[in-house]
């Protein structure tokens, strides 16, 4: 019986190293990305990306957990200005900064989660006019570490989040033609 748990033990070492070895040749650098085209001008669009009170109106994480607590810097909107969350598990817990500002085509966040786990990353809204109305792309980037390389194997980050940005830009959309 101890040889057979021994073998077990082993066997368990060996897939834990090979699944550790397999993330460290996956890629640390990760950017999802997906775009929209709202029926309205970019100037109608940037104050909803760039003041973060503006944010409920169209976000998909703040209908995960009503019961979110919500700090805003004063300002709430434009380079410098800070947003920090604390929710449950579906939510985690974290902040955004705005570190970039270009009225009306860009809004830059830089993003610091600290639960359910610790990271880093970048966040972009774009806005390009697009005949009558204005393509938003919405991207998070950054690097992935080891850890979150594990993760990534069994997680399809892209189509969780992918799917959360398609949710965010249908509302801002709702919201922005008048219709949410």
């Amino acid at each position: 019986m101890l040889r057979l748990l021994g073998t077990v033990l082993a066997l368990a070492v060996v897939a834990i190293a090979g699944v550790v070895a397999y993330a460290a040749t996956l890629p640390e650098d990760f950017r999802i990305e997906r775009s929209a085209v709202i029926n309205a001008p970019a100037d109608q669009i940037h104050p909803l990306v760039n003041d973060f009170k503006a944010w409920p109106a169209w976000s998909p994480w703040e209908e995960k957990d009503p019961d979110m607590k919500r700090t805003y810097s004063e300002p709430s909107s434009g380079e410098g200005a800070k947003y920090s969350w604390s929710g449950d598990s579906e939510v985690g817990a974290g902040e955004m900064v705005i570190a970039e500002s270009e009225a009306p085509s860009k809004v830059k966040f830089d993003m610091h989660f600290k639960e359910p786990m610790e990271a880093r990353s970048t966040a972009e809204f774009t806005l390009t006019p697009q005949g009558d109305g204005t393509k938003v792309t919405w991207a998070m980037y950054g690097k992935n570490e080891l850890l979150s390389r594990v993760f990534c194997m069994f997680m399809d980050m892209d189509k969780m989040l992918g799917k959360e940005f398609d949710k965010g830009l249908a509302a801002m959309k709702a919201k922005a033609e008048g219709n949410g």
